[in-house]
Order: structure tokens, then sequence, then C-alpha cells
């Protein structure tokens, strides 16, 4: 457990105060394929309605997605990506009270994106697949979530898994930060995922979280996601079991934002925000506690 540092981050419409409690990012998969709920809002009627029940739920920020990143997905052309999202967010632009953020690898979409009222940019690829991004957030002096990945989606979950993967992982994070600060976004504008299930076993999605607290030492907001993911339905299973499919993750997921809150994440990425809110406020009093706050 370490005391965990504060950040101003600043957006278009505010500024967010990182550290003082945690942020839930709430996902909005607008896509018929992701691995939880793929299809339950591919209609727009039915994303805008979810992304205001996010809001309702206690979510600090929504996360806006048309593309599936699960293991083995299939890449999309932009078109299809932006046909997918921008009539959500144009439309939650004038009714949401939240900051959005667009989870895109491509810099066309981004751009789209935030014309129409993103207001942060999620790159699962940490600038790898589209360098371009950077340059992108840097103009609009958006901040830019990199995340750590293991090759691509298509690919990630093949072996062999790195052998170090708390080193693996360290390394790739300083390159992204490297990538970012050379296209000239300022080190207040980036935030770091380690990308718990994205080109990592099972054991090693539990020694990420058990070792978070040493990425803190990369000086930039941390955030998490383990929401339902494969490694959880694995873990909670019995001996001998399969393991639990993704509307049984709940309780690990509730684990595992705890240890992540403890290790200093700032902002958890969650699909189940009216549970999670709650669970986020008993580990940031447990936090409090130890800090002597």
């Amino acid at each position: 457990m370490i005391r965990r540092k504060q950040y101003r981050l600043r957006l278009r419409s505010r500024t967010l105060l990182l550290g003082p409690r945690t942020l839930v990012m709430g996902v909005l998969n607008v896509t018929p394929d992701s691995f939880s709920d793929g299809g339950a809002y591919l209609d727009s009627e039915a994303a805008v309605a979810r992304a205001l029940q996010l809001e309702r739920e206690g979510a600090d920020i929504l996360d806006v997605g048309g593309e599936s990143t699960r293991p083995g997905a299939t890449p999309i052309h932009s078109d299809e990506e932006l046909r997918r999202i921008l009539p959500v967010i144009e439309i939650l632009r004038g009714k949401l009270r939240i900051p959005m953020s667009v989870d895109t690898q491509k810099a066309e979409v981004a751009q789209a994106a935030l014309d129409a009222g993103a207001e942060i940019l999620n790159d699962i690829s940490a600038l790898r697949a589209d360098p371009r991004l950077a340059k992108i957030a840097a103009r609009a002096r958006a901040p830019m979530i990199l995340m750590h990945m293991r090759g691509a989606p298509r690919t990630m979950q093949r072996g062999p898994f790195a052998r170090d993967v708390i080193r693996n992982v360290m390394t790739g994070l300083r390159e992204a930060l490297a990538r970012a600060r050379h296209a000239g976004l300022t080190k207040s504008q980036i935030l770091l995922d380690p990308g718990i299930g994205f080109g990592k076993s099972h054991e090693q999605n539990f020694e990420i979280l058990a070792r978070l607290p040493e990425f803190a030492s990369l000086g930039c907001p941390l955030v998490v996601g383990t929401s339902r993911k494969s490694f959880l339905g694995k873990a909670m299973a019995r001996a001998g079991e399969p393991g639990l499919p993704a509307g049984e993750r709940l309780l690990g997921t509730a684990a595992t934002v705890t240890a992540s809150i403890l290790g200093g994440a700032h902002i958890v990425r969650v699909h189940d925000v009216a549970e999670i809110a709650r669970v986020a406020r008993v580990a940031d009093a447990i936090l409090d506690a130890a800090s002597g706050r």
C-alpha cells in the first residue's frame, strides 16, 4: 500500500484532480463482438441510454469504444469505427455531464471523436499502431492513456509470454512515454496503463497487480482495467471446473479493483459501475486510513 501521488488532469471542459479519490471510468462498447457485452449497445439509442445509466451509477469518465480488442479480435476500418461511435458521442455531448474518453488506435477516429466532444484519448497500442495519435493529442492538448500490450489483439494471447513481465511492462511504458514526449505531449497529459490481460498469462496479471506500486516510479497517473477479464474467471472457478463466464466475474473484479487502488491506481476502468463505485469508496477509506488522512 502506497501514498498515492496527486495529479491535475486538464481537460477542455474542466480539470480532474487525480489522487484524493479513485475515479471510475465506465466502459461503453459500441461493438458487436466485445468479450463481455458485445452487441448489447451497438444501436446508438441503446448506447446513449447505457451511457446515461453509467453516469447515474457513479461513473466519473465514460470510455467509448467502437472496435473490439478482445483476444483474437480482427481489426476494422476507421470508417466503420466512426460509424459506430460518432452518433453516440455527438448525442452525449449535450446530455452527459461527465467527460468522455475514446478508446481507439487510429488517428482519424481520435480527431473526429475530439471534434465531436470527447476529451481524452485511450490508446491500447501506446502509439505503436498509429504514431499520428500523439500529434493529435498534443495539438488538442488532450490527455492520453498509453497502455502496454504485447503484440496485437489478434495474437497477444499466443505464447510464449515475457519471462519477466514487470520488466517487460516497465520497458514498454518507458518507451511509450518517450514516443509521446518526442511527439510534443507534456508529461502532465499522459496516463499509463499496465495492460492487464493484454498479452499476459493468467499468473502474470496477478503479478502486475501485486507489484503495481513499482509503476508509480514512472511519474504518471495509473489506469487499471481488470473488469470481467478471463484471468478472474479462471481464478474464481473451483478446481477442475472451467473458468466462470464474464457475467459471473463481478466479485473477482471487485477484489482486483481493491488491490489496484491500494497499489496506487488513480482510475479504474469497469463495466459494473454501480457496484465498483461502492467498492472504490471502501478501498479509498482504507487508503486514507493508511495515509493518516
